[in-house]
């Protein structure tokens, strides 16, 4: 093992030192999510979730390509390292994996229009 000095970035995850303590941060990754699903110009929403609707597993039609949905999703849960914010929705997509449809792949949207608003955000630990 060898010591290379003060670490800035270990398997994506950004680590910034500041007075507090240490910053981790996903931005980066976040921007390539957001890049890879087509949404790089879209308007971003202020909260994760729809709270006036509820996800079904029977509701919607099943959707045409599965496998964008499911690495879009796992994808997301790799985010929530550092965004302990989306936890709780990327969750509740991560329920329709096996079977997803439209109304989910609507919330993992909207999941994704959040995160070009926050990018910025992280998890800050502090020291003693």
């Amino acid at each position: 093992m060898t010591d290379m000095g003060q670490i800035s970035s270990f398997l994506g995850v950004s680590a910034i030192f500041n007075d507090k303590g240490l910053f981790l941060n996903q931005t980066r990754y976040a921007e390539e999510i957001i890049e890879r699903a087509g949404m790089k110009d879209c308007k971003p929403c202020t909260t994760p979730v729809d709270m006036q609707s509820k996800l079904s597993d029977k509701e919607g039609t099943p959707l045409s390509n599965p496998t964008e949905y499911r690495s879009l999703a796992g994808s997301l849960q790799y985010l929530t390292f550092t965004r302990p914010d989306i936890s709780y929705a990327v969750q509740q997509i991560c329920l329709f994996m096996h079977d997803p449809r439209e109304p989910h792949m609507k919330a993992l949207r909207r999941i994704l229009r959040y995160i070009q608003g926050t990018s910025h955000y992280g998890l800050q630990l502090l020291k003693h």
